[in-house]
C-alpha cells in the first residue's frame, strides 16, 4: 500500500511537471520526434519530472511484486485526486462541475475495489504464458497507435471544437496498459536466483521489448498530447484506461482469480464496471471560447 501511494505521487508530480515544462516549448507533434526529443531534453523542468515518473516505475515494480494486479490498480487510481489538486495549483486548470462529479464516481469505483482487499487472501501471480501475453498485446498496441492517428487527423480540421483530449488519454491509456503488464512480467524475475541468470531469462520474454516500444511510443505520443490538452484530464482519462485494461487483462493473463466471498467479488465488479462508464460518460470537446463582447459606443445626448 505504501509502494502505491508513493508511486502515485511521484507520477502525478511528474506529469504536472513535463505539462508545466511542455506549456514553455514550442508546438511538438508526433511527425517530429527527433525534433520533440530535442527540444524536451533541454528542458530541466522537464528532465525533473521524467525523473519524478521513471522513480515511480520502481515502485510500481514493487506493487506488483505483493499485490493482485486488480487490486494495485484500484489503489494506483487514488493518484487522480492529487493530480487534480496540483494541476489546479501549479498550472492553473480548472476542471468543470461535469469533470468533478466524473473523478467523485472514479474515486467511489476506487473504494470499491479497496473493500474488496482481504489480506492474504488474494493469490498474487508471478508469470503468464509469453503467446498469451502476445496475443493480448499486440492487437492493443496497435489499436492505441490507429486511434491516436485518428484523433490527430480529426484535430487538424479547421472548424472542429477544442478537444479535451479524451481520445488521446484512451490511446495512450492502451499503450501504458500494454506497458504495465509488461512491468508486472518484469517483477516476476526479481524473486530469480542469481543476477545473471535472472537478466539472461528476461531477455528470452517479450517483457523488455514490450517496455521498450511503449516507453518510446508512450513517450512521444504522451507529450505531444500533453501539450495541447488539460493535465487534469488527459492523465485521468490515460490512468483510467491504464488500470481497466490492466486490470481485466492482466487478471486474465497472468491467472489471477477474482474474490470468491459474493460482497468482495460485487465490489470490485461494480467499482470496474462504474470506472468504464465513467470513462464513457465523459465530455469529448472543450466549450468553444466565446468572442469578446464589443463595448457599445457612446452617442452624444
Amino acid at each position: 500500500m505504501a509502494a502505491a501511494l508513493l508511486a502515485n505521487t511521484l507520477y502525478s508530480v511528474g506529469f504536472v511537471l513535463e505539462k508545466r515544462a511542455l506549456t514553455a516549448l514550442p508546438e511538438v507533434t508526433i511527425r517530429e520526434p527527433v525534433k520533440l526529443l530535442g527540444l524536451v531534453l533541454r528542458s530541466p523542468l522537464w528532465i525533473g519530472g521524467s525523473l519524478s515518473l521513471a522513480a515511480g516505475f520502481g515502485a510500481q515494480l514493487a506493487v506488483y511484486r505483493t499485490l493482485p494486479i486488480a487490486a494495485a490498480q484500484g489503489i494506483f487510481v487514488s493518484g487522480l485526486v492529487l493530480l487534480v489538486l496540483l494541476s489546479a495549483r501549479l498550472l492553473g486548470e480548472e476542471t468543470t462541475g461535469r469533470e468533478r462529479y466524473a473523478l467523485g464516481a472514479i474515486l467511489a469505483a476506487l473504494l470499491m475495489v479497496v473493500l474488496s482487499l482481504k489480506e492474504g487472501s488474494d493469490h498474487v501471480s508471478r508469470d503468464a504464458p509469453y503467446q498469451l501475453i502476445l496475443l493480448v498485446c499486440v492487437p492493443s498496441l496497435a489499436a492505441g497507435v490507429w486511434l491516436y492517428g485518428s484523433a490527430e487527423r480529426r484535430t487538424r480540421h479547421r472548424h472542429r471544437m477544442p478537444t479535451t483530449g479524451v481520445e488521446y488519454g484512451v490511446a495512450v491509456g492502451l499503450l501504458y496498459g500494454v506497458s504495465s503488464l509488461a512491468i508486472k512480467g518484469v517483477s516476476s524475475y526479481l524473486t530469480s536466483s542469481g543476477l545473471g541468470g535472472a537478466v539472461v531469462e528476461l531477455l528470452a520474454s517479450p517483457y523488455p521489448y514490450l517496455l521498450l516500444f511503449t516507453g518510446a511510443f508512450g513517450l512521444v505520443m504522451s507529450q505531444a498530447a500533453l501539450q495541447r490538452c488539460r493535465a487534469s484530464l488527459i492523465v485521468p482519462v490515460c490512468t483510467t484506461v491504464t488500470c481497466l485494461y490492466t486490470a481485466v487483462l492482466g487478471t486474465l493473463s497472468f491467472g489471477e482469480s477474482l474474490p470468491h466471498d459474493p460482497l468482495r467479488l460485487t465490489l470490485r465488479l461494480s467499482g470496474t464496471v462504474l470506472a468504464v462508464g465513467v470513462l464513457l460518460s465523459m465530455p469529448k470537446h472543450d466549450p468553444a471560447p466565446q468572442p469578446p463582447v464589443a463595448a457599445k459606443e457612446l452617442t452624444p445626448p
